[in-house]
């Protein structure tokens, strides 16, 4: 007896603690009723608030995953983590625009770790706003992705709204701003669109230091759009997974520090 689903295509790195990057796509497509699929771009030897090391796959083995997987699965969505390089970024971008594609694309711009490492080389940024941002059903950068974009500080709600406005102005496409990294009580999220400002909020989880929150909350719109919804309850679908895995998030004791935090992302929808 066959059993079709929805089929997501996260092009992402690997982590190697499995809190972020493709794997915590994968279990988050998982707990949304979405198959997954997965092009590599890097290896990263990390832990949360720790990355050591990265190594790049090479452009040529990204792709020809990529263009396997678009060629023999029906693939109702992509979602894109941390690309690299530009080459990578570039890459994407013309196999996507040479296929003519329609599919979703939910576009993670990864820069930073939570931890603060640089994870994206920086000559990648410039072709992200040239190549792939355009095709995007949604951009989800955070603060400071967005603030690297904008080049100034973004420090409260009223500087996120000029930001996103800009930001949809200059990429023509739809930006959810992510607010979790300002203080307050509230975890306050922003989508703009043409002419609109959408607001998504979830309480504020102190004492909770996992990584991996961007990565879950694109692959989980990604699943959404994946599944059939339309952006905009995909998103709120998200923002309700990704807080339930921050506030039901695991803990150990961990070697050389109190305790080591990771997302739970085996709550079903």
């Amino acid at each position: 007896m066959s059993h079709s689903v929805p089929v997501a295509l996260t092009i992402a790195g690997s982590d190697s603690s499995a809190g972020a990057g493709a794997q915590a796509d994968l279990k988050t497509f998982t707990a949304l009723g979405v198959y997954g699929l997965t092009a590599l771009t890097c290896v990263v030897a990390e832990t949360p608030g720790k990355v050591t090391r990265i190594d790049a796959i090479d452009p040529e083995m990204v792709m020809e995953q990529v263009n396997l997987l678009l060629d023999q699965f029906p693939v109702a969505a992509i979602k894109t983590g941390l690309l690299y390089s530009g080459e990578i970024v570039r890459r994407i971008a013309q196999a996507l625009r040479a296929r003519g594609s329609t599919i979703p694309l939910v576009v993670d711009p990864v820069m930073v770790a939570t931890s603060g490492d640089l994870l994206l080389r920086r000559e990648a940024i410039a072709v992200y706003e040239s190549e792939l941002f355009p095709l995007a059903a949604v951009i989800t950068p955070n603060i400071d992705e967005a603030a690297t974009l904008l080049g100034r500080e973004i420090v409260d709600l009223d500087a996120m709204r000029s930001a996103g406005r800009e930001l949809h102005s200059r990429y023509g496409v739809p930006v959810l701003m992510k607010g979790g990294h300002l203080s307050g009580d509230t975890a306050v999220d922003l989508l703009v669109t043409e002419g609109r400002i959408g607001e998504f909020t979830a309480p504020f989880a102190r004492g909770v230091h996992t990584h991996g929150t961007g990565c879950t909350y694109s692959a989980a719109i990604a699943a959404g759009l994946a599944a059939g919804f339309q952006l905009k309850e995909s998103i709120r679908r998200a923002k309700a997974f990704v807080s339930a895995a921050i506030q039901q998030h695991y803990a150990w004791s961990g070697a050389g520090r109190a305790e080591i935090h990771a997302l739970r992302h085996d709550l079903r929808a």
